[in-house]
């Protein structure tokens, strides 16, 4: 049994990851300023309710309960911040970068788990997959807010005994949680969906399980074989033709349209600062992530055909 905090634990994210691990019988302390439901519903739980930036109550919360594994969700979209990455989201990152990696080292955590994103890597070209290795070439806000936290954490962890673990994860979905498939396939100018051809050019996402999975997976696995960064997705890349189906079939797209490939105005601007406005001239460009890294940690099972 670990002795597990985890930022951002009231959001999505944050509460099927303290599921798994309370089944797990592990010791979970969560750091979020909203309350959840996990809250009096097992001795393992502990809410230490404070905004993310609360500098001495998380110092204090590291310190004083012998924490074994950090699990950094917070300021993750999908999770505790909305799409939109404003000069806000991104100063109250800082602010927490600024203290939280010193915190663990000083303390002796001995993991330490930061969720990033693909984004870093922005648009690539070529039929190469995107591995770790890839220069990052990040357009937006999201991006660099968490390009900046991976730099950080590294630098902090260097000489450190605590092991960085940085997990670049796609963007997530569930069965119910769709918002990232169905921006890539749906004009809110028009509000219709659409697809290029027979809309069989795909995208990387990662299915919610596949990174609970993989954060279990480090958890268990002996210190020292797992470090560094990770690129956390499906195996699979869902093509927009699927991703439509999958909407229609649960009543959650209306009319869809074919279009003609260029056909469509987008802007720059909106596509940096929102997390899922997804610009329709790359869809042809390369979004195959390689998970081979991800994959000895766990076997990323989940699809979206079994997601739940």
């Amino acid at each position: 049994m670990s002795s597990i905090l985890i930022t951002g634990g009231s959001g999505m994210i944050g509460q099927y990851l303290t599921s798994s691990l309370l089944h797990k019988k592990h010791r979970v302390f969560a750091v979020d300023s909203k309350p959840n439901d996990f809250v009096g519903s097992d001795p393992n739980y502990k809410l230490i309710q404070c905004d993310i930036t609360d500098k001495n109550t998380i110092i204090s919360a590291i310190e004083d309960n012998h924490i074994d594994v950090v699990v950094h969700l917070a300021n993750t979209v999908d999770n505790d911040i909305d799409a939109l990455i404003t000069d806000q989201e991104i100063k109250s990152s800082k602010v927490c970068d600024k203290f939280i990696y010193s915190a663990a080292d000083k303390a002796g955590v001995s993991c330490f788990i930061l969720v990033s994103t693909t984004d870093v890597y922005g648009p690539q070209k070529g039929r190469e997959p995107i591995r770790e290795t890839t220069a990052e070439k990040g357009i937006t806000n999201y991006a660099d807010m968490k390009m900046h936290s991976e730099k950080l954490m590294m630098k902090a962890f260097k000489k450190s005994s605590t092991v960085p673990v940085i997990a670049r994860v796609s963007p997530v979905y569930t069965a119910d949680h769709t918002d990232n498939l169905h921006s890539h396939v749906y004009d809110p100018k028009d509000n219709v969906g659409y697809i290029f051809g027979e809309g069989d050019y795909g995208y990387t996402f990662c299915c919610v399980f596949n990174l609970i999975d993989f954060i279990n997976g480090i958890i268990s696995t002996p210190q020292g074989r797992y470090d560094g960064i990770y690129n956390v997705c499906d195996s699979k890349m869902i093509t927009a033709k699927e991703i439509i189906d999958y909407e229609k079939n649960r009543h959650r797209i209306g009319a869809v349209i074919q279009k003609n490939f260029g056909a469509m105005l987008f802007n720059k601007a909106k596509m940096k600062v929102d997390y899922r406005y997804f610009d329709p001239s790359l869809c042809y460009n390369n979004w195959f992530f390689d998970n081979t890294r991800a994959k000895r940690i766990a076997p990323m099972r989940w699809t979206l055909t079994n997601t739940k």
